[in-house]
């Protein structure tokens, strides 16, 4: 499956003592009408945890310029979303109250309507219930991808 590229994104859930957030590139937009995404994460991961929690959580849509910000989300051990982002110009979502990078290419707002438990990760069908608004900025024209174990970008 490496072959195959995919888009690379950061989750992201506000939880009651902290912001929690990841690297994915496992997420697809499932239906237009009315908008639903899959996303799929680690089942024994942490945030499982508080996606079951919270049944909410946005999306930032990473571009070119965001390699340092997937290789912070995806690093083990890491700190907080909200310190990972403390740099970095971002918001909070109207809807979710997680945070959103504002430079991000596309951003969702997303509630979970079903989840399953696929052999070690558990898969999500949420609807889409908000677009913050956000600007490209330094995430550039052309979106990052993940292909053959490495961050690329296309264009």
């Amino acid at each position: 499956m490496s072959a195959l590229p995919t888009g690379v994104a950061v989750v992201a859930v506000r939880d009651g003592r902290d912001d929690v957030g990841s690297t994915v590139s496992a997420l697809c937009s499932i239906s237009a009408d009315p908008p639903v995404v899959m996303l799929s994460v680690i089942a024994d991961g942490y945030l499982r945890e508080v996606i079951d929690r919270q049944g909410a959580f946005a999306v930032s849509v990473l571009g070119s310029g965001h390699r340092a910000i997937a290789g912070r989300f995806s690093a083990a051990g890491r700190p907080s979303a909200r310190l990972l982002l403390a740099a970095e110009p971002h918001t909070r979502g109207e809807e979710t109250g997680a945070l959103v990078l504002t430079e991000a290419l596309a951003a969702l707002e997303c509630s979970v309507e079903q989840s399953l438990e696929v052999g070690d990760h558990a898969v999500y069908f949420a609807g889409v219930t908000g677009l913050p608004r956000v600007d490209g900025g330094r995430g550039g024209a052309h979106p990052l991808v993940r292909f053959e174990g490495r961050y690329r970008t296309l264009g």
